[in-house]
């Protein structure tokens, strides 16, 4: 899929939210001049409407069951990660989403 292709990021977490809430803040702010949707939710609640999914890699499987055909990205590091700034450069500029 191209990044400009990509209309609503999911950000999937476990129990916990305040990491991944500020790693949906982080995008939201990153993509601001993008017509790109970012929203947080359960990893076992994913939308069927997501484009592309955002996971720690420890939930990266369970993302992939609940996603559909949209890509799962898996991150290490919730601020600064490579995969994170890989798909943030792939939305704004128009390169391949992988996962």
């Amino acid at each position: 899929m191209n990044g400009k292709d990509v209309r609503k990021l999911v950000i999937a977490c476990d129990a916990g939210m305040g990491s991944s809430v500020m790693l949906a803040g982080h995008l939201r702010k990153s993509l601001k001049k993008q017509n790109v949707t970012v929203e947080h939710t359960p990893v076992d609640s994913i939308p069927g409407d997501a484009d592309v999914v955002v996971c720690h890699s420890g939930l990266a499987a369970r993302a992939r069951r609940g996603a559909g055909d949209a890509p799962v990205i898996p991150f290490e590091v919730y601020l600064g990660d490579p995969a994170v700034d890989r798909l943030v450069k792939a939305i704004k500029d128009g390169g391949e989403v992988g996962g």
